[in-house]
């Protein structure tokens, strides 16, 4: 089977009779990278599945009124983003207090059978989640997604500049938290 391109899937989910099959096609197409870009962000896997179905949810809802005014993979990475953004901090609220989180997380990392990463995985993973949340998701976009500055632009609706140096700090501070572990 072909690969639809974006556009193609947008003028099939246009047409009444065929919104579910281009639904389907887009859910395969987008499903594995969305799940990595908010496994990133929420950390466990139990709770990235049920952030990745409401993020579909969303994309169901909204995508009759997709403008085509940004690349569709933007648009559902930005929805992604916003929906794990939103999560964690409605969880951290309810759960943990202060600075708990970050430590919170690093077990539940640890205690992850889906997490299949080494030992040097486990210790990025642990620097990565010591920084501050944007500084995070650029990082993983940069890293992990290989995503370019003007797309991740686009996805956090920040400026370029500013991302150049989120994702400078990042690399700072997870060398020097490397070092020192």
């Amino acid at each position: 089977m072909t690969v639809m391109k974006d556009t193609e899937i947008i003028e099939l989910f246009k047409l009444t009779k065929s919104k579910e099959k281009a639904f389907e096609i887009l859910i395969k197409k987008y499903q594995e990278p969305l799940y990595w870009i908010i496994r990133r962000i929420v950390i466990s896997h139990e709770d990235t599945d049920d952030v990745l179905q409401n993020t579909f949810v969303k994309i169901w809802k909204g995508l009759d009124n997709f403008k085509n005014q940004s690349k569709l993979f933007t648009w559902l990475y930005r929805i992604a983003v916003n929906e794990a953004l939103t999560w964690v901090n409605k969880n951290k609220k309810r759960v943990y207090s202060n600075g708990e989180i970050n430590d919170a997380l690093i077990d539940k990392l640890e205690a992850d059978v889906f997490f299949d990463g080494n030992e040097i995985e486990k210790k990025l993973q642990k620097s990565i989640l010591s920084l501050p949340k944007r500084q995070q998701m650029v990082f993983n976009m940069k890293y992990y997604e290989h995503l370019k500055y003007n797309e991740i632009s686009e996805i956090l609706n920040v400026s370029v500049g500013s991302l150049k140096a989120s994702y400078h700090l990042a690399v700072k501070k997870i060398e020097q938290y490397l070092k020192t572990d």
